[in-house]
C-alpha cells in the first residue's frame, strides 16, 4: 500500500517541505517510536510536485514530532548509496543590504585587482570590489546573467568563491558556473565563456577570475580578482575605470548570506529560490571544455606520434599552479606522454611555496632538468621542456640546453602556423605584439605580408583586434602567447603550438638518425629573419615614490635629444645615437580609444631600443621593467651570447635612467 505524508526534510542546513511516498506503513511507525533504525524501502521524494529522488535507502533516520503546524521533521544524518548531489536543493534565500565604506586603492591594473591576502580578508574588502563591478556592469546586464566564478586555486579562493556566489544571487544573477574544486585556468575561463553551453541551453555572459597570475600564493602572499566580459576577454578600460570610481563611493552591497556554502568538490547543480526566482550553482569538470577546444585546433594524432618516438623526450612543469588540472588530461591521456614527464602538476594553494612565474629564475627544477642550470648534470636533458604560471596563461619554452625568448617564440609560431597548425591552414588575419616585446614579429609580418599591430601591454588590446577579425596570433615578452581561439593568453596552447611545429618538422623523420630540435628551429628562424637580441631587467618591490620619480626624470630628459646622446656617448662610444624618444601612445583602430603613458621609449639609429615601464601586476611597491633590444641581420653574428651582445646597451640604460641613484638597487631582481 502506498503511503504519502507531508514532511519538513532537513538537508544542507535548510528545512524543506516535501512529500514522501513509501510502500510500507511500518516506516512511519518506526519513525514515530523516535528510534534510530536502519531500514530499506522503495521511496520517492517530491518537492514542488517534482520527483527529486527515486529508490534507494536512508540510514540512521530520526523522526521528530516537535515541528510546528503538526508537520514531522526527518533529519537525515547519513545517505546509504545515495549522493546528496542527487537532490536539486531548493530553499528561499533573503537578500541583505550591508552598509560599507570605501577602501583606498581598489584600482584594477592591467589584469585586475591584486593585493596581499591580508588586505583581501579585511571585512567588506572583497565584497566592495565585487559590488562595484556589478554596479559598473549595470543591473540590466547582471539580472538573469550566467557568470563563471573560478580561478587558479590560490589561498583564499574557496572562501572568495562562496562570497561571490552569495553576492551573485543577491544581485539577480540567474546562475553561476564553478569549475570543480574552484579550479579553472584563465584561458579555460575564456574558453568556457565562449564555448560552453549549459544543460538548459544557457551561455555565460562574464566571469570573475580569482588569480594573481604569476605572483606567489599563501596566507602571507598575493590574491587577485578580475572581471572578464562576454567575449571571454578582460574588461576594457571603460569598465575598469567605472569599477574604480564605484569603489570610491560605495555605501552598501547586496548578499544572500543564508545560502549555505556550495560543495564545489563534486560536480552537480544546486538550486535555490530567491525573491526573483530560481538561482543555480553548476559545478562542472574543469578540463573537458578546454580539452575539446584544443583538440579542434591542433592535430593531436601528429603530436602523439612525435611524443611516442623514442628519440623525443618531453618535460612539463606546472609549478603547482592550475595548469596541473589540465596537464595529465592533455599530455598523458590524450597525447601519450609518460606521467613521469610532468613536474609539479598537483595544484596547491601556495604553489608549493614557490614563485609560479615561468622564467629562468623561478622555474629552477625545469631549468636544471633541461641542462640550463648552474651545475652540469650527467643525465641527458629532454628534447623539449615547458612551464606554466599560476593561472596557466603564461608559458616558457625550452629546448635541450636552449632558452627560447618569448619574443622569438611568438614570431616562430606565426612563421610556421599555417603549415603546422590545422586551425590556421587557411591563413592568418594578422599578428600583433605588445610594445615592449621585441620586433621579431614585425619582421615576420613584413616577410609574409601580414597585417601588424603594436599595442600597449594588456591582453584586452589584442581582444579588440581579434573581435574585429584583424588578428590571429599575438604575444607579449612577459611569457604570454595566444591566438583568436579565446581572448586571453594561453600557456598550454603555446606548448601545443610548439609541439605541433616540432611534429610537422619531424613528420617524415621520426625514424631518422636525428630529430629537428627546438634549437634547430630557432637558429633557422634567425638565419631567415635576423635575430633580435633581447633582455628584460625587473626591479621588483621598488619604493613606489622612487619609481615614479625615475619615470618622471626620463620623461623630462626626452625633451632634449642632445642631452640624451651626450649621456649615451659618455657611457659607451660604440653605441649609436638616439634618434627618437617618446612615451608610447596607442589609438585603437577598432574603437578609436586612446591609451596614453604606456611606456618610455628610446629608439636608436641602428634599430636598437630601450623601453622603461612600470608594471601593474605587483601587489606591493612598484616593479620597474627595463627592456633592451638590438637587431642583427648578419647571419654570421646571430650566434652570440645575448647578455654579451647587449652589454653596451645595458650600460647605457643604467646610466641614462640613474637606476641605482633612484632605486638604491645595484642589480635587478630578475633578468630574463
Amino acid at each position: 500500500m502506498k503511503v504519502f505524508s507531508e514532511l519538513l526534510l532537513v538537508w544542507d542546513k535548510g528545512i524543506h517541505k516535501v512529500i514522501i511516498e513509501v510502500d510500507n506503513l511500518d516506516v512511519f511507525n518506526t519513525f514515530s517510536n523516535g528510534k534510530e533504525k536502519v531500514f530499506n524501502c522503495p521511496l520517492v521524494l517530491y518537492y514542488d510536485s517534482i520527483a527529486l529522488l527515486v529508490g534507494g535507502s536512508f540510514q540512521s533516520c530520526r523522526w521528530n514530532n516537535s515541528v510546528a503546524d503538526g508537520l514531522a521533521k526527518l533529519a537525515i544524518t547519513h545517505f546509504a548509496s545515495i549522493s546528496p548531489r542527487n537532490f536539486e536543493t531548493k530553499m528561499v534565500f533573503k537578500v541583505s543590504k550591508v552598509s560599507t565604506t570605501p577602501f583606498e586603492g581598489q584600482k584594477p591594473g592591467t589584469s585586475g585587482l591584486r593585493k596581499k591576502v591580508k588586505v583581501f580578508v579585511q571585512p567588506h574588502y572583497l565584497q566592495n570590489f565585487v559590488q562595484s563591478t556589478f554596479n559598473a556592469l549595470t543591473s540590466e546586464k547582471v539580472r538573469g546573467a550566467t557568470l563563471v566564478v573560478s580561478g587558479d586555486g590560490r589561498y583564499y579562493s574557496k572562501d572568495a568563491i562562496q562570497i561571490i556566489i552569495k553576492m551573485s544571487a543577491a544581485n539577480g544573477v540567474r546562475r553561476v558556473w564553478v569549475g570543480q574544486n574552484g579550479l579553472l585556468s584563465t584561458p579555460a575561463v575564456s574558453a568556457v565563456i565562449r564555448e560552453r553551453v549549459g544543460a538548459d541551453g544557457s551561455k555565460a555572459t562574464g566571469a570573475f577570475i580569482l588569480t594573481a597570475s604569476h605572483n606567489p600564493g599563501g596566507p602571507h602572499e598575493d590574491f587577485g580578482i578580475k572581471y572578464n566580459m562576454g567575449n571571454g576577454g578582460p574588461a576594457p578600460e571603460a569598465i575598469t575605470d567605472k569599477i574604480f570610481e564605484n569603489t570610491k563611493t560605495i555605501t552598501e552591497y547586496l548578499i544572500a548570506d543564508d545560502i549555505p556554502n556550495v560543495d564545489i568538490s563534486a560536480t552537480g547543480i544546486s538550486s535555490f529560490e530567491g525573491p526573483e526566482g530560481q538561482f543555480d550553482v553548476d559545478v562542472f569538470d574543469s578540463a573537458s571544455d578546454y580539452v575539446k577546444l584544443m583538440k579542434s585546433i591542433f592535430d593531436f594524432e601528429l603530436i602523439r606520434k612525435l611524443l611516442s618516438s623514442p628519440k623525443f623526450t618531453f618535460c612539463y612543469d606546472a609549478l603547482h599552479g592550475v595548469a596541473g588540472a589540465y596537464a595529465n588530461r592533455i599530455f598523458v591521456e590524450e597525447l601519450g606522454a609518460q606521467e613521469s614527464s610532468l613536474l609539479n602538476c598537483v595544484p596547491k594553494e601556495d604553489f608549493g611555496g614557490g614563485h609560479p612565474d615561468p622564467n629562468l629564475t623561478y622555474a629552477k627544477e625545469l631549468v636544471a632538468r633541461m641542462g640550463l642550470g648552474k651545475s652540469n648534470s650527467e643525465v641527458e636533458p629532454p628534447e623539449f621542456g615547458a612551464a606554466a604560471d599560476g593561472d596557466a596563461d603564461r608559458n616558457m619554452i625550452l629546448g635541450k640546453r636552449f632558452f627560447v625568448t618569448p619574443s622569438d617564440s611568438v614570431a616562430i609560431i606565426a612563421a610556421n602556423a599555417v603549415d603546422a597548425i590545422p586551425y590556421f591552414s587557411s591563413g592568418l588575419k594578422g599578428v600583433a605584439r605588445s610594445m615592449p616585446t621585441s620586433a621579431a614579429l614585425d619582421v615576420v609580418a613584413k616577410h609574409l605580408n601580414l597585417k601588424f599591430f603594436e599595442v600597449p601591454t594588456g591582453w584586452k588590446f589584442f581582444g579588440n583586434l581579434m573581435d574585429a577579425g584583424m588578428c590571429s596570433i599575438c604575444g607579449e615578452e612577459s611569457f604570454g602567447t595566444g591566438s583568436d581561439h579565446i581572448r586571453e593568453k594561453d600557456g598550454i596552447w603555446a606548448v601545443l603550438a610548439w609541439l605541433s611545429i616540432l611534429a610537422y618538422k619531424n613528420k617524415d623523420n621520426l625514424n631518422g638518425n636525428k630529430l629537428v630540435t627546438v634549437e634547430d628551429i630557432v637558429r633557422q628562424h634567425w638565419a631567415t629573419y635576423g635575430r633580435h637580441y633581447y633582455t628584460r631587467y625587473d626591479y621588483e618591490n621598488v619604493d613606489a615614490g622612487a619609481a615614479k620619480d625615475l619615470m618622471a626624470y626620463l620623461v623630462k630628459l626626452q625633451s632634449s635629444l642632445d642631452e640624451i646622446n651626450t649621456i649615451v656617448k659618455g657611457a659607451r662610444s660604440d653605441v649609436s645615437n638616439v634618434v627618437n624618444a617618446d612615451e608610447f601612445e596607442y589609438k585603437d583602430p577598432v574603437d578609436g580609444s586612446i591609451s596614453k603613458h604606456q611606456g618610455i621609449r628610446f629608439l636608436f639609429q641602428d634599430g636598437s631600443r630601450l623601453v622603461f615601464r612600470l608594471s601593474g601586476t605587483g601587489s606591493e611597491g612598484a616593479t620597474i621593467r627595463l627592456y633592451i633590444e638590438q637587431y642583427e641581420k648578419d647571419s654570421s653574428k646571430t650566434g652570440r651570447d645575448s647578455q654579451e651582445a647587449l652589454a653596451p646597451l645595458v650600460e647605457v640604460a643604467l646610466k641614462l635612467s640613474k637606476m641605482q641613484e633612484f632605486t638604491g638597487r645595484s642589480a635587478p631582481t630578475v633578468i630574463t
